[in-house]
């Protein structure tokens, strides 16, 4: 018997096998987004439906009862901020689809759909619960809105940044199931700079608006790049032709094992 080294990128083409590069895992998947998603369902008519503030907790609001991290966003308030952020939003929660452009991830179509949903319903049901949180947006503290407008239920939600956390949610898992795929390609990086970009702009953006403080962006945009990132790591596979060092049998004029290592 005996033993061959061999360097041949051709050969390792040759014997290499493809496998898939997620795999569900439906005793995990279908409950976890059935109880993430219906808890969301549940809960987010819960935030938006917040009683009114009195007028004394509002009159009796003080900056200086913000923590010193987040004071100098206190009284921050340019509307015209909010409506560039939402159309950033509802951009990301496309985003994903870019990923139909390319053949081999499209026929995964309905797996990364699944990943995606999963994804997007863990986000959702860590904001939602954030109805149990009454921190007063950046904007309550600003003379541009009326004693009315402060007292609204909603001027109670600036913890955490849902925004940011949804678009960063959409925008990394794209990125991440793309690298996946792809793990050589330069355009994964491309991908991961969008993703960066939007999560940051719409963060700038929030605060800007007034909706939120910086450690409410912080929090939104640790939870949207997790779960973007987590949720297709979760179910990633090992794929054979991402190992360095392939063994096989061979035969011909003599026999033996073949060792094939592909330098990177």
């Amino acid at each position: 018997m005996s033993f061959h080294a061999i360097n041949a990128q051709d050969t390792l083409n040759n014997n290499t096998t493809t496998t898939e590069v997620y795999r569900l895992k439906p005793a995990i998947d279908i409950p976890l987004i059935a109880a993430a998603g219906g808890w969301s369902y549940f809960a987010l008519s819960k935030i938006y439906k917040k009683d009114s503030s009195s007028v004394e907790d509002i009159t009796s609001l003080n900056k200086s009862d913000i923590n010193g991290f987040d004071r100098w966003a206190a009284d921050v308030y340019h509307p015209e901020a909010e409506a560039v952020s939402d159309k950033i939003f509802f951009g990301a929660m496309g985003f994903p689809l870019v990923l139909l452009f390319d053949k081999e991830i499209r026929k995964d179509a309905l797996k990364i759909a699944v990943l995606y949903t999963e994804a997007l319903s863990i986000t959702g049901s860590l904001y939602t619960s954030s109805t149990y949180f009454n921190r007063y947006r950046p904007s309550t503290y600003n003379d541009g809105l009326t004693i009315d407008q402060k007292r609204s239920g909603n001027q109670r939600n600036s913890f955490f940044a849902g925004h940011v956390a949804l678009v960063a949610t959409s925008t990394f898992l794209t990125a991440k199931v793309y690298a996946d795929y792809h793990p050589h390609s330069n355009f994964r990086w491309v991908l991961y700079g969008v993703a960066i970009g939007a999560t940051g702009a719409t963060g700038y953006l929030r605060h800007r608006a007034g909706k939120h403080f910086p450690s409410d962006i912080i929090v939104g945009s640790a939870i949207g790049v997790l779960s973007g990132i987590l949720v297709p790591q979760f179910h990633k596979t090992k794929r054979q032709q991402d190992k360095r060092v392939h063994i096989f049998p061979f035969t011909g004029e003599s026999h033996g094992i073949a060792a094939i290592y592909k330098f990177r």
